[in-house]
Parts: structure tokens; C-alpha cells; sequence
């Protein structure tokens, strides 16, 4: 896939914490494409990553979000977050990479992360990754998550992304998507759940 990949250049860092089970399948992961896709972006494997060197320093050097929905979260679709940087650090956004059950539990053991600002969003989207099952219909993967984010940065002037770029942002994802619908459909026993959870 890294033939559809457009490197873009962001004022925001962007910390990707990827889940150990998440990064053994790293050869179709949208955790790792959201990584190659930013520049100013950092990944990091594990799942208690409060002692991680590199990561506290970003966070003391930042002014730090973690995308996690919570009462108390910036909602991005409708607050300036730079509004909220009293120091004027540079921003950075941190993404857990993995299913929700291993997301809360990087959340609870990492200490360092506890003590972030949480941000999230409000979408209609829908998720295009059709060869997974969400858990929820509105559930996003960590690329779309991050394209999301990345045009509400313009929104409030944080970023300037170029159009052109942000609507390349998922090619790798949905050349994937659609590369493993096709192995999928080769395979008889596969096309048959294939078809049945396209049909849900």
C-alpha cells in the first residue's frame, strides 16, 4: 500500500500508542498508515507507556490531547483548543491504536496518560472499513479518526492542510480495504461470510 501514500506536513504532532496485537498485523494496520502519512508523527508499541522516556517529554513540551470521548473532553467539532494553550506550547494529539477493550486498558496503566486533556469529535460518518465489523456504527478507525481531526485543525485555522491532501488521506486505507474484499471474494468459504456481513 505505500505506493498510495502522500507524506503530509503538520504544525501538530500526532503520537500514535499502538497496541502489541495491533502491530502484529502492522502490514494492514491503519495505525501504522496514519504514521507514514504524517510527518510530524511518532509511534510507539506497547501498553503501559508511563515510564516511556520519549512520550513524557513530548507531553512536557506540548500542549497535550489524548482522542478519547469522555464527559469532560474538548469536543474539536465545536471548541479552539489553542484557545486553551495559555503557554502557547505546540500541540500535540496522541491516538491509541487498538480495539476499545485494549485502548481503556493503555488508558488505566499508563499513568502519564491519565493526566492528559481528552479531546474528541461529533461525525456522521460512517466507517469504510467494510471488511471489519465495528462495534458500533459510528465507530471510526484510527486513519478516518485522524482525517477527522486533521479538518477541524484547518477549521480553526491550527492547520493548512491542502484539500488535495486530505482527500488522498485514505487512499492507502481503501486501496487495502478493497485489495482484501478482492482475496476475500477469490476464496469460496471467505465470499460466502464475506457476502453475509455485507448483507447485515
Amino acid at each position: 500500500m505505500c505506493e498510495y501514500i502522500t507524506p503530509i506536513d503538520t504544525q501538530t504532532k500526532f503520537v500514535i500508542l499502538m497496541h502489541p496485537k495491533e502491530f502484529k498485523k502492522v502490514k494492514n494496520n491503519t495505525g501504522f498508515f496514519t504514521h507514514l502519512t504524517l510527518s510530524n508523527s511518532e509511534v510507539f508499541i506497547g501498553i503501559d507507556f508511563s515510564h516511556n522516556r520519549r512520550i513524557n517529554e513530548i507531553i512536557a513540551t506540548h500542549n497535550s490531547y489524548i482522542l478519547f470521548p469522555s464527559e469532560n473532553a474538548v469536543d474539536l467539532s465545536s471548541e479552539n483548543p489553542s484557545l486553551k494553550n495559555e503557554m502557547q506550547k505546540p500541540l500535540a494529539i496522541f491516538l491509541i491504536d487498538s480495539t476499545w477493550m485494549c485502548t481503556r486498558k493503555i488508558f488505566t496503566l499508563s499513568q502519564n496518560l491519565n493526566k492528559l486533556q481528552h479531546m474528541s469529535f461529533t461525525t456522521d460518518r460512517v466507517s469504510q472499513y467494510q471488511i471489519k465489523e465495528q462495534p458500533k456504527s459510528n465507530y471510526l478507525s484510527t486513519i478516518e479518526s485522524t482525517l477527522v481531526v486533521l479538518e477541524l485543525l484547518n477549521k480553526w485555522n491550527i492547520e493548512e492542510t491542502k484539500k488535495s491532501e486530505m482527500d488522498g488521506f485514505l487512499n492507502p486505507f481503501l486501496k487495502m480495504v478493497k485489495y482484501q474484499q478482492e482475496k476475500l471474494l477469490a476464496s469460496p468459504n471467505d465470499s460466502v461470510r464475506f457476502k453475509k456481513y455485507n448483507n447485515k
